[in-house]
């Protein structure tokens, strides 16, 4: 029996408008290296990665630097130049691009290039308890804090159960076929799951972590700093 191949899909178009930075956040330096950077190396270094494929935008100016700052990832990383002007056509562009080597059946994880906390360790765990599920599923954590409704002054209008709420992380993981068809349908979404909830499937919750913080606002950049540092659990 073959075993099932798995493909990592990293959509990196954005321009991080709420980091105010100079360039794309997923190119300001965390721990050393470009974010975009840290998410690339962490799946070239695991070895049930086929192969791993980055989508930016056609005039990226800064790609090919970032590539250049450590060991050679040749082999092991595509860069596609066909980024969208959302996430879904980003993430589909990149489908598209990677179909000559991936079959229906073949699984894509699709991860956030703000979100350089990811191992390899974390990689395998999702792997391991999704490779075998119907739909396949995602990162998330409980939510735990307690959750407000707030008006266009941002007062509060009502507590809003926690019950069942997670917050979504990524990697989410998908089957080449069943995520392509997914997003070929919806309409603009803000991941891959709520595509596939679209279809009337239902994405599995897999246990994710503090570690696998997306960076967002420069307030989360100390903290992703002592993650990948392993200077916080």
């Amino acid at each position: 029996m073959i075993p099932p191949r798995y493909f990592a899909l990293i959509p990196a178009a954005g321009i991080g408008a709420r980091m105010g930075g100079a360039m794309p956040k997923q190119y300001g330096h965390v721990a050393g290296k470009p974010m975009l950077r840290h998410v690339l190396d962490t799946f070239a270094a695991c070895p049930a990665i086929t192969h791993t494929f980055a989508i930016v935008s056609g005039a990226d100016p800064h790609v090919d630097d970032m590539m250049g700052c450590g060991p050679s990832l040749a082999g092991r990383v595509t860069i596609v130049r066909d980024g969208g002007a959302s996430r879904r056509e980003t993430v589909l562009n990149g489908l598209l691009a990677m179909r000559p080597q991936i079959a229906d059946d073949e699984w894509v994880l699709v991860h956030d290039a703000a979100r350089p906390g990811l191992t390899v360790a974390m990689i395998d765990r999702l792997l391991a308890e999704l490779s075998e599920d119907p739909v396949g599923g995602l990162f998330a954590m409980p939510v735990v804090d307690t959750l407000k409704r707030v008006d266009d002054e941002r007062r509060a209008q009502e507590t809003v159960p926690r019950d069942g709420l997670w917050a979504a992380q990524t990697p989410q993981m998908f089957r080449y076929g069943l995520l392509r068809k997914a997003l070929e349908q919806a309409a603009d979404v803000t991941d891959e799951a709520s595509a596939i909830e679209a279809l009337g499937l239902a994405p599995r919750m897999v246990a994710g972590s503090a570690r696998n913080i997306k960076i967002t606002h420069p307030s989360d950049l100390p903290l992703a700093e002592l993650y990948l540092k392993g200077l916080h659990d």
